[in-house]
């Protein structure tokens, strides 16, 4: 067994990484295995669903099912009910996440009340509980109302973290605006309607000098309008999903479980998110968990709900497509799954740890999730690299018992 790192270094061995209590609940001969340690990957943008849509997923499944990806913290987004835009809404989630959460979970909280993109929420309220502030799920349209929250989270000290989509450009689609929608007659979502609203933002960061975070970024011009906001020192960071880094439009189905929001683009987009995340303009990849009903999912490209699950698959994907054929180092995706969403974010890293068998071989079966959601495009891929035990905060949140 090895302690895999990154460049950030611990100043740990393997002996430091696990209390006496986790040791004398393993196995004699666990540490004489071929797996591999990391520290606790850290994913800033999921969706529990609770409160107000337990039937798609709890708080403790969805904790339970990114303990299982080797996740040990996560930031849970707002677009639940009744919607954390106040102090009292905020609490009623608190107190789910204190009850029932086996890893680190913090929420966001609603830029807008009701995220609704009319009235700013009660951001200072509500600062010392959250990671930032989003109304994932929905772009906040209007310029005055981003400008005011922006020069809000600035003055308090807290990251906007926006879900860019023009409504204007949408036109009903729902699909990516590219080939395989005019080949099937599908209405598309054009690249525009996501990088239109981030360049809007650019600008309004630069006016008014706010933390700022774009959530799944996916297309190429994203990605330049990015990277140049960085050249002139702008405070700006953003992340991308799994799936929009190796897949594209040419991989769609016909079923709802390749049916997210940002759709899966071209291959030219996603040639240029590998490329953003390899020259760090995408400091982090974040899975946008986003589970629903069976029912929800079941209803084909056009009329299924938005979201697909990705927190158990996220790093054996990653492994499998990307760190095995030598395209992105063990570094690199430490970085992006681990230390730059905790170093942007403020999330400490304690004594958090995930354990892999990175020589096992299986093709991915929604059902053994542990989320409740199912619907996910990498169903029957077959990957390496499965998670055999994770450590949060001294304790173990999962274990795989057909390894332990």
């Amino acid at each position: 067994m090895k302690l895999i790192v990154g460049k950030t270094e611990l100043n740990k061995t393997l002996a430091d990484c696990f209390s006496n209590a986790v040791r004398a609940s393993l196995p004699v001969d666990f540490f004489e295995r071929d797996y591999v340690v990391f520290p606790g990957f850290c994913d800033v943008h999921v969706h529990f669903r609770e409160p107000g849509f337990s039937y798609k997923e709890t708080v403790a499944s969805g904790s339970l099912a990114a303990a299982a990806g080797g996740y040990t913290a996560v930031g849970t987004m707002p677009n639940l009910n009744p919607v954390p835009d106040s102090v009292e809404n905020l609490g009623l989630q608190l107190e789910i996440i204190q009850k029932d959460a086996v890893i680190d979970v913090i929420p966001y909280g609603a830029i807008t009340v009701g995220e609704a993109g009319e009235t700013l929420a009660d951001l200072a309220g509500m600062a010392p509980n959250v990671i930032a502030f989003s109304d994932d799920g929905k772009g906040v349209q209007s310029d005055d109302m981003m400008r005011a929250a922006m020069l809000e989270a600035k003055r308090i000290g807290k990251i906007i973290a926006a879900h860019c989509e023009d409504n204007s450009l949408l036109h009903g689609g729902y699909i990516h605006k590219g080939d395989y929608a005019a080949a099937h007659g599908h209405r598309g979502i054009s690249s525009e309607s996501e990088y239109a609203q981030i360049a809007r933002d650019l600008k309004l960061v630069e006016e008014t000098g706010v933390s700022y975070h774009v959530c799944h970024i996916s297309t190429k011009e994203s990605v330049e309008l990015i990277r140049e906001a960085k050249k002139k020192g702008l405070d700006v960071t953003c992340e991308t999903g799994p799936h929009y880094l190796v897949m594209d439009d040419s991989d769609l189905g016909k079923e709802g479980r390749f049916k997210m929001n940002p759709p899966l683009r071209s291959k030219e987009d996603r040639e240029a998110l590998l490329q953003g995340l390899l020259d760090g303009t995408i400091d982090m990849i974040a899975t946008d968990h986003a589970p629903h009903s069976a029912e929800e999912k079941a209803k084909g490209l056009e009329k299924s709900a938005f979201g697909v699950v990705g927190i158990e698959t996220a790093f054996p994907v990653l492994y499998t497509d990307l760190v095995k054929p030598g395209i992105l180092s063990y570094d690199r995706l430490l970085d992006a799954l681990v230390y730059a969403p905790r170093r942007r974010f403020g999330l400490a890293l304690g004594e958090d740890y995930t354990v892999w068998d990175l020589n096992a071989a299986y093709e991915i079966d929604p059902g053994e999730f542990l989320s409740m959601g199912k619907a996910t495009p990498f169903q029957g891929k077959r990957v390496e690299g499965r998670c055999v035990l994770t450590v949060c905060n001294g304790k173990i949140a999962y274990k795989n018992n057909l390894y332990l």
